[in-house]
Order: structure tokens, then sequence, then C-alpha cells
């Protein structure tokens, strides 16, 4: 993946608590994020691991919370175990200005040490397909539907 960060917005006709708590609240970050994880709190300095299946591969997921600002903004390292690369995950909420109870969210993904540049699966486009799958198809019903 190329060093320029991925940076997608997306808004989400729900409040900014729910919001906050469908990025947060591991309960919720199971059910359309990732079930496998085992725990995530609100703490700058709290890490996790679990592993995720993709393409019958193992990927050892390795975060660590960097920055919380309560229902306004977490961040964290993203890094593979047993790969090269780390990168940050920055997840920043504001008040939608066109609609009254709805919620901006914008989401970046930066490199900080390059991934496997020869693995596809480390691609800018995977990237963006992974964000998009996320933010579009898994967050925004998980939100919108209740």
């Amino acid at each position: 993946m190329n060093s320029e960060p991925i940076i997608t917005k997306q808004t989400y006709a729900a409040q900014r608590d729910l919001v906050w708590a469908a990025l947060t609240d591991p309960a919720q970050m199971r059910q359309w994020y990732f079930e496998e994880m085992p725990d995530f709190k609100l703490e700058v300095g709290f890490e996790t691991e679990f592993n995720v299946r993709c393409e019958d591969r193992d990927f050892l997921h390795v975060w660590k919370v960097t920055k919380a600002i309560a229902e306004t903004k977490i961040a964290y390292r993203w890094r593979y175990g047993g790969y090269t690369g780390d990168s940050l995950v920055t997840w920043e909420l504001a008040a939608a200005d066109d609609n009254e109870g709805s919620t901006q969210l914008k989401f970046t993904h930066a490199i900080l040490e390059p991934f496997p540049p020869d693995d596809p699966i480390f691609s800018r486009e995977a990237c963006q397909g992974g964000c998009n799958y996320f933010l579009n198809e898994r967050l925004k019903p998980f939100l919108e539907d209740r």
C-alpha cells in the first residue's frame, strides 16, 4: 500500500452517542466489525490481539489504543503479527451539517511503516475495499436498521 492515507467520510442517520458506542463497545463491535475480537477498552495503551482468517490465511490483528476522546475521536495502531508494517487508524465523529440527529464519521488509515508490497492482501485497493465493506455494508445497516 502506498503511503498516502486512506480517508473516508460517511454520514449515518444515528445520534453521535450511538455511533460512538458502535465504535467502542466490544459487544457491538463484534456484531458489525470483527466477531473474533476478544475485548476492547477505550483507554490509551489498551492492547488486543485476535486472529482473522482471510483467503485461507491467518492474520493476527494487533491493536494498541493511542488516543481516546469521548464521543469525538479514537485512534489505534494496527499491525499484523508475523508481517512487516504498521499503521494508524483514526475514527473522528462530528454532528452532520445537513441533518440534525445524524453523525459524520471521518475514518483515516495512515501507513506508518510499509506492509509487504508484493502481497495483494496489503494493497491499497484491498484496504479501500475493506474500508468500504465495514463502513458502508456493515456499520451503516447496523446503526440505521435498529
